[in-house]
């Protein structure tokens, strides 16, 4: 206890001594609220189902059977759509609304930071607020096309030209929103501290923001990830334990020395 005791004290100094923090987060701050991540061997996605993600989560995969897509994709939808922030997600809104946190740069495509109040959101995989036709490129609000399909099972379609609808999400193979990316590496290379959390940080090019963070020399990392990643020598602080628990205590922590 006292140990932890002391690494939510060095977070938050290191957080509110900070000019320009940055947070990075990945699947691991959303499983608190009940999405699974996709490589956990209990629960992510890699490991529990008997398809390879790599065939049906693939643009090439997609235009060739959407129904696999949606079929692989239905059970994570189905959990976003009942699935709240959780404490992390929280704690990271108010550090923005303090002014101790600029920008969340986040691999996640569940909305929860937005939910949870966060502004400045850079969603380095797209988002599933928001779908799109693959014929005549029609967007459309996504809530009422992920409904249906939950109800029915059926490949959504646009009532127009009855393409096959996608949510705007990047699957393999896509290339990630051009201008999200210069927002977060422009968010990265100024940062002089970057909160990684909940990433195992192995899926490129989100992976390199850390680096250029450490690039400028006085970037300074904390990583709190339950496993471990290819940076955690290079941390300031590397904790595994939960966010959702630990978060709140940097927050509080923050709080009383205001």
């Amino acid at each position: 206890m006292a140990q932890m005791t002391e690494v939510v004290a060095q977070i938050a100094d290191l957080l509110r001594n900070s000019r320009h923090a940055v947070a990075f987060t990945g699947a691991g701050i959303s499983t608190p609220s009940g999405i699974p991540d996709f490589r956990s061997t209990a629960s992510g996605l890699w490991t529990t189902t008997s398809v390879n993600p790599m065939d049906v989560a693939s643009i090439n995969g997609f235009r060739q059977n959407p129904k696999a897509f949606y079929d692989w994709i239905y059970p994570l939808l189905s959990v976003i759509q009942h699935a709240e922030p959780n404490p992390a997600h929280d704690a990271l809104a108010q550090f923005e609304s303090m002014g101790l946190l600029h920008a969340v740069i986040t691999q996640n495509i569940d909305n929860l930071h937005k939910v949870a109040g966060s502004q400045q959101v850079l969603e380095l995989h797209g988002h599933i607020r928001q779908a799109t036709c693959t014929h005549c490129f029609q967007a459309f609000d996504a809530a009422p096309i992920i409904q249906k399909l939950l109800e029915d099972r059926t490949v959504p379609r646009c009532q127009d030209c009855r393409g096959v609808i996608k949510p705007d999400v990047v699957l393999y193979g896509e290339q990630l929103p051009f201008q999200v990316v210069q927002d977060a590496r422009h968010q990265a290379e100024n940062a002089d501290l970057m909160i990684i959390i909940g990433s195992s940080l192995e899926v490129a090019p989100a992976s390199d923001m850390p680096l250029l963070t450490l690039k400028k020399g006085h970037g300074k990392l904390v990583i709190i990830n339950l496993s471990p990643t290819h940076l955690d020598h290079r941390a300031q602080v590397h904790v595994a334990c939960d966010a959702a628990q630990l978060l709140p205590d940097i927050l509080r922590r923050v709080e009383q020395s205001i």
